[in-house]
């Protein structure tokens, strides 16, 4: 059976993104489908769907595998402090 594709502009991370340690700003999210994302371009970042952007971020490396998007970015800019 076959899985769509989604293609994205923004990341949206629902809080469930992970700080990669040892490597300086660097995020991994997982999405349960298949998302595409501009790679090293800069994009908006933000928490919900319906929410201002928090910052921008740049995808330097997609993994799909299993029905599963593996997504690795760099936190370029931050908007305001937590």
């Amino acid at each position: 059976m076959s899985m769509p594709l989604i293609i994205e502009w923004r990341l949206v991370t629902h809080g469930k993104e992970k700080r990669l340690k040892n490597q300086k700003n660097m995020f991994e999210i997982r999405f349960n489908q298949y998302k595409f994302f501009p790679i090293n371009q800069r994009i908006e970042i933000s928490r919900h769907d319906d929410s201002a952007p928090i910052g921008c971020g740049k995808i330097v490396e997609l993994i799909w595998n299993d029905k599963e998007t593996i997504c690795k970015y760099q936190l370029v800019s931050l908007y305001n402090v937590n």
